[in-house]
């Protein structure tokens, strides 16, 4: 005859100790079945100003995109056109010192805002006169001027898209700089 196999489990519920036979291992199997970790709700993240581009659902919308290592990282508004003005170049100088991941949101006058695919490693490539990201075709999916007020998008594989914006040309309403660390 087969011995069974006793145990000691303490409950919740009782101060003193309980003597489980084979229905106690049952239910701990049940239990432990019944523990697997369960996704947990995105962290809504902390911004440090409002945005000017996204409005609070937005925001929360993009969080679930981001890379793990910068949830639950406060998000610090390090440039944004109406407070620092259109300049590429102060746009770099207020960036300078962050080192850490950057989310860069941008809207257009008609309102369109500019999402990334992630498909290519053709991001991004600035010098003093602009800002340009995504390629294919030999043409940028997104570039800015030095003056941070026009722009002009185009398709290209890292957006996976056609133009990014309603024309090909456009003014910029307002963009912002975040630092996600």
């Amino acid at each position: 005859m087969k011995g069974r196999r006793w145990r000691y489990t303490q409950l919740p519920t009782q101060v003193e100790d309980t003597l489980s036979g084979e229905e106690g291992e049952k239910e701990e199997e049940e239990e432990e079945e019944e523990a697997v970790p369960v996704p947990q709700e995105p962290v809504e993240p902390q911004l440090t100003e409002a945005s000017q581009v996204l409005g609070v659902s937005e925001i929360k919308q993009l969080s679930l995109h981001l890379p793990a290592r910068v949830t639950g990282h406060p998000w610090s508004l390090v440039f944004c056109t109406s407070r620092d003005g259109f300049s590429l170049r102060r746009l770099y100088r207020q960036m300078e010192g962050h080192s850490g991941p950057t989310l860069l949101l941008l809207k257009d006058q008609d309102g369109q805002v500019f999402k990334w695919t992630g498909s290519n490693s053709f991001f991004v490539k600035g010098d003093l006169d602009s800002l340009m990201m995504g390629s294919g075709s030999g043409q940028f999916g997104l570039w800015l001027d030095g003056d941070l007020y026009h722009g002009g998008s185009y398709p290209c594989a890292t957006f996976n898209n056609e133009v990014l914006a309603r024309q090909e040309q456009f003014c910029i309403e307002e963009l912002e700089a975040w630092a996600l660390s």
